[in-house]
This record gives C-alpha cells, sequence and structure tokens, in this order.
C-alpha cells in the first residue's frame, strides 16, 4: 500500500463515530400498487412480484426519492425516481412531484393537494405537478419531440399528452433529488448529464440545463468524443440546499476518474449567478456502495444516506451520517471530509412495535433508500425508493410499497434553549426553504 493510501486509509478508519440510538415513532404506508391517471405505462419492462405491466392510462405513484416539507405542517413533496430504474425502460412515465401526508395514527398516506395540502380521496390532477419544457428552453433531446418511444420503428407512439405539453419522462431525465430556492423555484438534480435544472412552481423549466464542471456520464448527450469519467447511474444523486435558500450543494453518486478510491464529489452552487464555486469536497464511503440523500441541517453540516446493494436479508449497511463542511483532512490537495454515524437503519428501536411484525426491533432493509428531511432538531422523517414493481426487500415476492417512518434521535441535530426547543424563536431555516423551522408533528 502506498504512503497515501495508507494515509487515506487511516482517515477512513477514523472518521465515523458511534452512532447515536434511533427510536421508531411513527410508521406510515402507500400502498405499492397506487397509481394516477396519465399516460399508459410500463410499456418496455416485464413482469415483476405478480405484477403485469403494462399500466393501461396509468401512471405508478412510486420510487420517492427526495421530499421537502409541503404547503402544510402535516403534508409533504415527494419527488418520484425516473421511471421503472433505467433509461431505457422509462420512456413512457412522465416525471412528477407529489403532495402526501403521513398519517401516523392509521399508519396510512394520503394524497393531498400539492398547493394547498388538503386531503384527497386519490391521486388525481390535484395531488401532483408533472415537469415540463413547453418553451423549448432544455439542450437535451426530449420523448415528446419523437413520433415513437425512444425512435425505434417497432415501439408505441409516443403519447399524445407527452407530445402536446412536451412533459419529461424517465428516459429524457434520471431525476434524483430537488429542493426549493429562495425565489420560490425547484431545482432537480439528474444522473444522465449529470445536470442541474430549475423549474417554476408548476414544473415548467425556466432554463438550460447547467452540466457539472468536468463531469461526463455515459447518457450525457453532449459529450461528444469526451470519454465519460463517472459510471452509468454514477451523476448526481444528492441535492441539498442552504437554510437562506440561496446555495445548492450537489453530491455524485459515483466516484469521477482519477479521484481518490470511493470518495464521491460534493459541489456547491449559487443559484443566482448559476455559477459554481471553485473546487470540491469529497465524501468518503465506508460501508456502502452509494448514498442516496443529501440534506442540510444548517450552513455546514448536512444529513448523508449511505447504503449497500442488499434488500431484505441481504441488507447489511443503510446508514444516515452527519458531515460537517468545515471539518476535513487534506491528502494531495484532495478535502476529504470526516463524518459520524447517525442512525443506523437496520437497527431502530420499536418498543410499541408500529411495523407489526412482532419485534421491537425495526429495519429499513430496502436496497435504495433515498428521501430524509428533518421535521425538527430530534425527529427525521425518512423514505424509501421502492423500484415498482422490481424491488421486495420486505416480503419476497412481493412488490415494496413507499414506507414513511419518523425517527426520534437520542440527541439533537441542534443546539436548542430549554426546557419545551423554543422552535418558534430560533429562526432557524427549514431544509430546502428558506423559511422558519417549524415542528411538523
Amino acid at each position: 500500500m502506498t504512503k497515501r493510501a495508507l494515509l487515506f486509509a487511516t482517515i477512513l478508519a477514523v472518521s465515523v463515530e458511534a452512532a447515536s440510538a434511533a427510536t421508531l415513532v411513527g410508521y406510515a404506508v402507500l400502498p405499492a400498487d397506487s397509481f394516477s391517471p396519465g399516460p399508459t405505462s410500463g410499456q418496455f419492462i416485464g413482469p415483476a412480484n405478480g405484477r403485469r405491466p403494462p399500466f393501461l392510462d396509468r401512471q405508478p405513484v412510486q420510487g420517492f426519492s427526495a421530499i421537502i416539507p409541503g404547503p402544510t405542517r402535516e403534508s409533504w413533496i415527494v419527488m418520484q425516481d425516473n421511471g421503472f430504474g433505467a433509461q431505457g425502460n422509462s420512456a413512457d412515465v412522465v416525471l412528477r412531484l407529489y403532495g402526501v401526508k403521513p398519517d401516523w395514527s392509521s399508519g396510512r398516506v394520503h394524497p393531498v393537494d400539492i398547493r394547498n395540502g388538503a386531503v384527497l380521496p386519490d391521486f388525481g390532477p390535484r395531488s401532483f405537478i408533472t415537469l415540463s419544457d413547453p418553451n423549448r428552453l432544455l439542450r437535451s433531446p426530449l420523448q415528446a419531440d419523437l413520433d415513437r418511444y425512444d425512435g425505434r420503428a417497432d415501439a408505441p407512439l409516443v403519447d399524445p399528452a407527452i407530445k402536446a405539453g412536451r412533459l419529461h419522462t424517465g428516459a429524457d431525465f434520471d431525476i434524483e433529488s430537488f429542493r426549493l430556492d429562495h425565489r420560490g423555484r425547484f431545482w432537480f438534480s439528474d444522473e444522465f448529464g449529470p445536470f442541474l435544472f430549475k423549474t417554476d412552481a408548476n414544473g415548467v423549466v425556466l432554463g438550460p440545463e447547467i452540466g457539472i464542471p468536468g463531469v461526463f456520464a455515459p447518457p450525457n448527450p453532449f459529450r461528444g468524443d469526451t470519454p465519460p469519467d463517472v459510471r452509468n447511474s454514477g451523476g448526481l444523486e444528492g441535492l441539498a440546499m442552504s437554510p437562506d435558500g440561496k446555495t445548492l450543494y450537489p453530491l455524485l453518486e459515483g466516484v469521477v476518474a482519477g479521484d481518490p478510491a470511493n470518495t464521491l464529489r460534493l459541489d456547491a452552487f449559487d443559484v443566482d449567478s448559476e455559477t459554481f464555486a471553485p473546487g470540491y469536497l469529497l465524501y468518503p464511503l465506508t460501508g456502502g456502495v452509494a448514498i442516496g440523500d443529501l440534506t442540510a441541517i444548517d450552513d455546514n453540516r448536512f444529513l448523508v444516506i449511505e447504503r449497500d446493494n442488499g434488500q431484505g436479508p441481504t441488507a447489511r449497511f443503510k446508514r444516515i451520517f452527519v458531515i460537517d463542511r468545515r471539518e476535513f483532512e487534506e491528502v494531495d490537495g484532495q478535502r476529504i471530509l470526516r463524518k459520524s454515524l447517525l442512525v443506523d437503519l437496520l437497527d431502530i428501536r420499536d418498543p410499541l412495535d408500529l411495523d407489526g411484525d412482532g419485534s421491537i426491533t425495526f429495519r429499513f432493509p430496502f436496497v435504495t433508500i433515498e428521501a430524509v428531511a428533518i421535521v425538527d432538531p430530534l425527529h427525521i422523517v425518512v423514505v424509501n425508493d421502492n423500484n415498482y414493481p422490481f424491488s421486495a426487500g420486505r416480503r419476497a415476492g412481493e412488490p415494496d410499497s413507499n414506507e414513511f417512518i419518523l425517527l426520534r434521535l437520542d440527541r439533537p441535530l441542534i443546539d436548542v434553549p430549554e426546557p419545551a426547543m423554543g422552535l418558534a424563536l430560533l429562526g432557524l431555516g427549514a431544509v430546502g426553504l428558506g423559511v422558519g423551522l417549524r415542528r411538523r408533528v
């Protein structure tokens, strides 16, 4: 082992502290077979876990890979992943945000009006926003501009609604996270470019996509002869927003060629000037193979979900860490972040057996866990990406549902006044929003 490699390995070994135990205090489920109206989907996948596509005139409400506070205290806005897991099988999946409300007392997740938070009977048009580019501001090719999906002569015709609205599909972008800035605009991170792009509150694109400096994924349509320097599915996965809503922090999922092994680039991006800060930090993987989400605690600290590729009984590493932009070790000019373990998602106390499995230890054993948000200094909410209908981490042969879990931490994420937390007096920013952090449970 070289001196540099030995030093790097030492940094990784000492960067993780003991976890703060967490207790499950809320558990709610959105059934796997939840759908919203829309173009027929699933025309490019086969049967899985007892489900037989296509889904006629329906879109699966699934694959949540980001969550931010919604219009009311009890509601949230969640973002679906790119579709059925790959660019080649998701051309008929439109990209949407959904309004939801976990009911911790009943254990159900309700659809809500995405603009005012009112509970709805189903995932109808008021519950979602579909991303679109009617003004043709993006440079990337869209399925909406083709006659047949993927331009293949043997493929079905592109749905008229996709063409008329120039709706985004899972073959256009692999969106992995989103945030709201101080001007009320949504920003999205994408794996295919990787890109950032912004929309208004209705999901309408406001400008061209923005590439990550020096990073090209294999599907990037503009790289020309430039070789890719991150693997497929190695583009942007995490995206945090500063409390003031002015700075985005994009985090890659894959290692950039030439960077130290098992490190992922964390950049900073000013949403007003639309420029990247010089340099980047490196997040060190220390047991997982990928990160699932990045969420800001304050101006400098973040929560990071790190995971392996196991599910169910093969799940071994599903954890949430805390990192601080000010705390890093420098190795050959590279700034490698330190991190501390906050929660082991495979070892959560469940004294009331909220999931009804007969155990007082709760496991969140999904292959992809990609959404975490801060409720208040002592509580976080975590959501899985269920990869409908493919993932079966809870029961073999059954597609996973979307599970929302509310965790109480043993120690607060921030210092708070005694004795009653004093949230209204703190003036802190809610994650992803330029408004005051508020208690949501």
